[in-house]
């Protein structure tokens, strides 16, 4: 037999068959103990019906006067007899019996006291200086039946019984695990880079340990990627300031040479330059959104932010390409306006890079908080559009991005509970490209 998997399983079934066990063990004890002292009561009622009839059987047979005749008593009422008694003389002759009573099947007398033959348990005593001898049997059938009726009445009960025992067993188990229930549930509802510790208040005493040790084997993880995201972040910070340096200087090695050769070179290592700066400030908004808090305390309006990103990129030489579509109200959300900018940024950067350079990008918040960011341009092919959201994915081997931008915005989709759409072409067109997200929208403003 193999147990299931369940532990609310296991406890059921086991507590459920040990107590089946017990209670039939206990039923059958009591049943053999019922049985002996049966067994007792009716010897003793052998016993006294023979003494209560023998001396007025020896009244009745002293005082007649035709000595020697069988006597056989009629029956007041129709009855089941189940003991039949005979009055014998010493010479084994029969002066008195029941009405129900068969000769056959009384032995002969050997005695007071008790006898049990194959079909009846008998009772013998005498009077007279044995004399009169009396002999009561009752069928040994009669006793088993009483006791098959003593088995059922334990039995029976046992039917009703159980079942709900074990019923009552599976509930009492299923509400004694509900706070392990309650544990597994807080554990599946947490998002994938929650490390944060999992309230384990009211585990048994069995499972406070496991809780405990999840929640520190948690907290060491949390620190270890803490840790890595520090890293990185300090990394690309402590980059900028020699970068912002070795760009200057190369700028002006560009304006101080005469040689056109040397200028070009300058320019070159300006331009690397400047997309390893691009690439260092990505890297810092990706751990931003893989390791800050992008869920705030306060509610803000997301239209703010979305003008001031869309203005400060169009600063740059594109502020007729870009269509910003916001509601009339508010749109509130807790979302940590520094995360909705980096978000929005990356989507419109990329937007613009890659779709047509004369076409629009569209950018649409609404007011139910889904943000859409869509541009015309070449279809991006299925198998490219799954892969967009790795790290250091282009779209293709000739573009200038760091492969860093779709990944961001995935990850704080990921980390604010909402997903990533790709679309490639626009829905309703047969070109372009579009990426749209749920955000998380504050509906009691």
């Amino acid at each position: 037999m193999r147990w299931p998997a369940s532990l609310q399983a296991r406890l059921g079934l086991s507590v459920g068959l040990v107590l089946t066990v017990l209670w039939l063990l206990a039923a059958t004890v009591t049943a053999v103990i019922v049985r002996a002292e049966m067994d007792e009561v009716f010897d003793s009622a052998l016993r006294e019906t023979a003494e209560r009839i023998l001396p007025l059987a020896v009244t009745d047979i002293v005082g007649r006067e035709d000595q020697g005749v069988t006597q056989r008593l009629a029956p007041i009422r129709a009855h089941d007899e189940f003991f039949t008694y005979l009055v014998r003389d010493a010479e084994g002759r029969i002066l008195l019996q029941s009405h129900a009573a068969d000769p056959t099947v009384f032995p002969s007398y050997d005695g007071p006291g008790f006898r049990q033959t194959a079909t009846h348990r008998l009772y013998s005593d005498a009077a007279l200086q044995d004399t009169i001898r009396i002999t009561v049997a009752e069928p040994l059938a009669h006793r088993m039946s009483v006791a098959r009726e003593i088995q059922m009445g334990l039995g029976l009960p046992l039917l009703i019984v159980l079942p709900v025992a074990l019923i009552a067993i599976i509930l009492a188990v299923r509400f004694s695990l509900d706070p392990l229930r309650r544990f597994r549930a807080r554990l599946e509802a947490r998002g994938a880079r929650d490390l944060s510790q999992v309230p384990h208040e009211g585990l048994p005493t069995e499972i406070g340990p496991l809780a405990d040790t999840l929640n520190s084997l948690l907290a060491r993880l949390r620190e270890a990627f803490e840790a890595e995201r520090s890293f990185a972040a300090n990394a690309a910070h402590e980059l900028r300031t020699p970068l912002a340096g070795a760009i200057a200087q190369a700028q002006r090695l560009r304006s101080e040479t005469k040689d056109r050769a040397a200028a070009q070179r300058a320019t070159d290592i300006e331009e690397t330059l400047k997309r390893l700066t691009r690439r260092t400030e990505r890297m810092m908004q990706l751990a931003r959104a893989e390791g800050g808090r992008l869920r705030m305390d306060k509610s803000s309006d997301l239209r703010g932010v979305a003008r001031i990103v869309v203005d400060d990129i169009g600063r740059t030489g594109t502020p007729d390409r870009i269509r910003l579509n916001l509601p009339d109200m508010a749109v509130m959300s807790d979302l940590d306006p520094d995360a909705f900018a980096i978000l929005c940024r990356n989507l419109v950067e990329n937007a613009l890079r890659h779709g047509g350079q004369t076409t629009p990008v569209d950018v649409t918040l609404t007011a139910s908080g889904q943000f859409t960011v869509a541009n015309d341009g070449p279809v991006v092919p299925g198998e490219t559009l799954d892969r967009l959201t790795a790290r250091f994915e282009r779209a293709s081997a000739t573009s200038d991005g760091s492969g860093l931008g779709l990944a961001i915005v995935a990850a704080i989709a990921e980390r604010i509970s909402s997903r990533l759409v790709l679309q490639s072409p626009r829905p309703g067109r047969t070109t372009g490209f579009q990426v749209s997200l749920r955000l998380p929208i504050d509906d009691s403003e």
